[in-house]
């Protein structure tokens, strides 16, 4: 079980874990499998199929890991679930993952996308990036 953060139970506070944002639409929109008929589906899907890297770590990162789903557009409304906390961005996405970024701190953080201008923006702020075949193959 989990609270509210997606966290699962005997796994260290969430602050002093590594960072995993995905970007949701552009890792969505990364396969074409009909994913535009569904978005909401289509994040659900992910949602889930992230589930395990929350405690096994993936991208360079050890886990367990703070894993953070940001979606936007269509596909809000996806619940967080034990090991993947979603984040709805009210605007841009983007915005929403630098913001999360930036919060990161002195924490490790990986960014999942390739959007070349938010790959620009968080490695400024640090992060390290990967693209969405890390968590696809």
């Amino acid at each position: 079980m989990a609270d509210d953060t997606g966290i699962p139970d005997g796994v260290p506070a969430a602050t002093a874990l590594p960072l995993l944002v995905v970007d949701g639409a552009n890792v969505v929109g990364s396969v074409p499998d009909g994913w535009w008929r569904d978005r909401r589906g289509a994040a659900e899907r992910l949602r889930d199929r992230l589930v395990p890297f929350a405690r096994s770590g993936t991208a360079g990162l050890a886990g367990p890991l703070e894993l953070v789903l940001v979606v936007e557009g269509a596909a809000r409304g996806v619940r967080s679930v034990p090991g993947v906390r979603v984040e709805e961005a009210p605007g841009s996405g983007d915005d929403l993952i630098v913001e999360l970024t930036a919060a990161a701190g002195d924490r490790p953080c990986v960014v999942v996308t390739a959007d070349r201008e938010l790959r620009r923006r968080v490695t400024e702020l640090g992060a390290r990036v990967t693209g969405p075949r890390v968590l696809l193959d």
